[in-house]
């Protein structure tokens, strides 16, 4: 099955790249998570079109790329939280909520698809976050999450 990408997709590509997958893949997963379109005449058309969008919020390139990692990973980044007894929050923290807390310390404004949590965030303390801002180019973020 032949299909354009709208959204980055971990191992698969970024916005704006054809790719072929496997009919259960693409109709189960991708079509219908938004994170991909049928490939057809009409679609083609739209790719340069997500290309544009892709490369105005993309990072610029490498170099480009290690320098934001070497400001992010000295920056130092609190995230309050509700929590209760034995350091337990209510709720988690998402990717979400990482990446505005990285715009809140004073750090780029981060996209959430950005920033890689393996397991959600679920107690207080000190914390080790991925943040792929390149294809070759990742950082790890020590988040500090405390009771509010």
């Amino acid at each position: 099955m032949k299909l354009i990408l709208t959204q980055e997709v971990t191992g698969l590509g970024g916005p704006g790249d054809v790719v072929e997958v496997r009919d259960g893949y693409g109709r189960n997963y991708l079509v219908p998570r938004r994170l991909a379109m049928l490939h057809t005449k009409g679609a083609e058309k739209q790719i340069a079109q997500i290309r544009r969008a892709r490369e105005v919020r993309d990072i610029r390139d490498l170099g480009h790329a290690k320098e934001l990692v070497a400001r992010l990973e000295a920056l130092p980044i609190r995230l309050p939280s509700r929590a209760g007894q034995g350091g337990r929050l209510f709720g988690s923290v998402t990717a979400a909520d990482v990446a505005q807390a990285v715009t809140m310390a004073g750090g780029p404004k981060l996209d959430r698809r950005r920033v890689e949590l393996k397991n959600p965030i679920k107690s207080v303390g000190s914390h080790l976050v991925t943040v792929r801002l390149h294809p070759d180019v990742v950082g790890t973020l020590q988040v500090e999450v405390v009771p509010a």
